[in-house]
């Protein structure tokens, strides 16, 4: 076919092109069908394909972690028992507020019976804090240092929790006795009853440049 041949074809009259002509058609019409049937619809058709298998995998994870979950249940549940009773009985060492001034006692007594003198026993201001309240006990003891350490070791085994810190040592020679100044504070807790609770904070005061900016 010469390219007069091809500048002659009757558009109009497809019938009368050669067969070379008619089959590059046919190909070119089932090109372009194909691509615009790949373009409009395949395309988003894979695409949606690929999300459904992005989404099954999600799912599938989900579901694996449910089903640990659900085979791990019982032990979750007798750990959170465990917590509960973990957490009862720290909370039964927590002094009331009518236990506090026998708990003082109690401490007093044991520094006492090991052969301590108190110079300071003051108990400080309390600090509320979420669910319990702190309430530090500035001490002030001279004695040997065993004497301290067993009153130490008395005061743990008191069924109430009690905290030593801020413990500052100091001493001269007696004879043939050390005896220790000991400077500490003590800390013990109590459960706040029912409608307590910390402190809001305290607004800021204002300024005397924002009062005279107000007048």
């Amino acid at each position: 076919m010469t390219l007069d041949e091809l500048r002659n074809l009757n558009v109009n009259d497809p019938s009368s092109w050669p067969l070379p002509v008619k089959i590059a058609g046919v190909l070119a019409i089932c090109a372009l069908i194909l691509g615009g049937g790949y373009h409009f619809v395949i395309a988003d058709e894979i695409l949606e394909h690929e999300r459904a298998q992005l989404k099954e995998v999600q799912l599938r994870d989900t579901y694996l972690n449910k089903k640990l979950q659900a085979i791990n249940l019982p032990a979750y549940k007798a750990q959170l028992e465990e917590i509960e009773r973990t957490f009862g009985s720290l909370l039964r060492q927590l002094p009331n507020t009518t236990e506090v001034p026998d708990l003082l006692v109690d401490i007093t007594q044991a520094g006492l019976g090991r052969g301590l003198e108190f110079v300071l026993f003051r108990p400080e201001a309390e600090q509320k804090r979420d669910f319990y309240a702190e309430l530090p006990i500035s001490l002030q003891v001279t004695g040997s240092y065993h004497e301290f350490a067993s009153f130490v070791s008395d005061v743990a085994a008191l069924p109430r929790i009690v905290t030593f810190g801020d413990v500052t040592v100091s001493g001269a020679k007696d004879g043939k006795s050390a005896i220790l100044n000991v400077v500490a504070t003590a800390r013990t807790y109590r459960y706040l009853d029912p409608g307590e609770g910390a402190a809001p904070p305290t607004p800021k005061a204002k300024s005397k440049k924002n009062s005279k900016a107000k007048r």
